[in-house]
């Protein structure tokens, strides 16, 4: 082996120092990349997590309008049966309150047919019976009144006539 008397002229030396050199040349252009592509790569992922984070805010907006809809859309459904339910209640009142109506119209109608009916029958009854009366009262006055009963009849009427009438 040699030994140099200094160790700058040792060959080993200078293929160590051109090899130091050469990767600090070739590495900083090597790092250069290396760095380029990385931070090209991490900027990409920042846009990507930068996209993600606005599609998952578009996606939580989208829900919460969507669950704002469908409160109001239950909001609006409950109202309606509210409504629904109201309408139906005052419908049922008011056709129970018509068939009570018209009830007691058919009842009065009947009440008034049952009365005319009476009328009618106790006026049927009252005429049969004057008849029956006149009838009778005639037999009986042909019976009983000659031509003399007759004349002091009118006589008597005559004479109570003046009285009748300043009475009246």
């Amino acid at each position: 082996m040699h030994h140099y008397e200094h160790f700058w002229l040792d060959p080993k030396f200078w293929v160590a120092v051109s090899f130091v050199i050469f990767f600090l040349l070739l590495g900083k252009k090597v790092w250069g990349a290396l760095a380029g592509a990385l931070d090209g790569k991490a900027e990409g992922i920042r846009r990507q997590l930068s996209e993600a984070a606005e599609l998952r805010a578009q996606a939580e907006q989208m829900l919460a309008d969507a669950e704002a809809e469908r409160a109001a859309a239950a909001k609006e459904a409950e109202e309606l049966l509210a409504r629904a339910r109201e309408e139906a209640v005052r419908l049922a009142s008011a056709a129970a309150a018509e068939a009570e109506a018209a009830a007691k119209r058919r009842e009065r109608m009947a009440m008034d047919r049952i009365a005319a009916a009476e009328a009618s029958a106790v006026a049927e009854v009252r005429n049969a019976a004057a008849d029956i009366a006149g009838i009778a009262a005639r037999t009986v006055i042909r019976a009983t009144h000659d031509a003399a009963a007759d004349a002091a009849l009118v006589d008597q009427s005559l004479a109570d006539l003046p009285k009748a009438l300043r009475a009246a």
